[in-house]
Order: structure tokens, then sequence, then C-alpha cells
């Protein structure tokens, strides 16, 4: 198994994957995200406000991860301001219970780390809980979010 930095040259893999993660978690698919997804991964890479890991095995992309680095006000337990949120936490579904999801989820951390976030932050699937927690994560009953229709 290989563990690599994404690329531009990996971003329509990147998508159809992350696509694929969305509609295992049984997100409601009523629009072209692919777009979006284009967007988003090609600006943020570019301003290295997003960085990816790969897990490759003999050519195939089998293992993503993610983190965008965001910067909010500092706080007393943040004082940095920066904040990693992680997203985009995938492996297929062959290649899981091998150790490569928490092998991406150290990368990514680490990438974190080495850009002074004072947190990293995830919005778990169920799947995902396990992993997280044994890596240290704690649950934040403090998060809560207000939704725009996005989707108009």
């Amino acid at each position: 198994m290989i563990y690599r930095r994404l690329t531009e040259n990996d971003i329509d893999t990147l998508i159809n994957i992350r696509i694929s993660q969305l509609r295992e978690e049984g997100a409601k698919e009523d629009i072209d995200l692919v777009p979006a997804l284009s967007d988003y991964y090609r600006r943020h890479m570019a301003d290295d406000t997003f960085v990816s890991w790969l897990a490759e095995d003999d050519g195939r992309i089998v293992g993503t991860s993610g983190i965008s680095i965001v910067e909010k006000p500092p706080y007393f337990s943040c004082p940095s301001g920066r904040i990693g949120l992680l997203s985009s936490m995938y492996t297929d579904p062959s290649y899981r219970r091998q150790g490569i999801a928490k092998q991406l989820l150290s990368k990514v951390v680490g990438e974190a780390g080495k850009r002074g976030c004072g947190t990293v932050q995830i919005t778990a699937s169920d799947m995902g809980v396990l992993l997280y927690t044994d890596y240290g994560f704690v649950k934040n009953g403090n998060f809560m979010e207000y939704r725009f229709n996005c989707g108009s």
C-alpha cells in the first residue's frame, strides 16, 4: 500500500469516490455535484487550504482523506483560530478493516498540526465513530448547525 498526497491529476477520481461515499451514506442525490466538487478541490488545493492523502494499491486509489483548513477568530482553547475540518474519509469496502483509514487519518491530522490548527473536527458517519474515538477524538456536545437550502 502506498500513501501519497492528492495531486491535480487525481481530482476526478477523488470526486467519483466522494460521490460514492455520499451515496453509501444515504445522501439524497438531487443535483449534479461534480462541478461544485471540482471547483472546491481545485481552488482549495491551489491556496493550500485543502489537503488530501490517498491510499493506493497497485495504481488504484482505494482510500481517501481530506482536511480543509479554516480560520475563525481565536478563542481560549484555540488561540490560532485555525481549525481542521476533516472530510472525504473513505476506504473501498474490499479494503476495510486493514488499518488504511487510520493511516490516512494520521496523515491529515498531521497536516493540520503542521498548519497550526488548534483542533480537528468531523461530523462522523456511524461507521467512522469507532475509528475517530480510537484515535482520540471526543464528542463535542456543543456542536449545532443551521442549514440553508443549498440546493436551490
